[in-house]
């Protein structure tokens, strides 16, 4: 009886995995769209690039407020934000580039 038991179950396990070895998945081929942001040039810029791109694009700071109060108190509180908040990895030693960077940009 238990022979007759283990026969059945090895014969279900192998017509289950001969179902599974006829399935196969097609590789899958992404197309990223082109970069349409880019910061503008100006001084620190490979800086703001190092250390602000490895979360978002150019477009996310070009949506942030603007106008004479949204200057460097501001940019500098934004980036605070972006290190406390979201855990943004940036030095100190660029952090002040990074605001000098955007208030005079943006």
């Amino acid at each position: 009886m238990q022979q007759r038991i283990l026969l059945a179950l090895l014969a279900t396990l192998s017509a289950a995995g001969l179902g599974l070895a006829d399935v196969r998945a097609a590789p899958v081929a992404y197309k990223l769209p082109n970069e349409t942001a880019a910061f503008k040039p100006g001084a620190n810029l490979e800086t703001v690039q190092n250390n602000c791109t490895a979360c978002h694009s150019a477009d996310y700071v070009r949506t942030q407020p603007r106008g004479e109060k949204f200057k460097k108190d501001f940019w500098a509180a934004e980036v605070t934000k972006m290190i406390k908040v979201y855990g943004a990895p940036i030095e100190d030693a660029d952090v002040g580039k990074i605001v000098d960077y955007l208030t005079a940009n943006y």
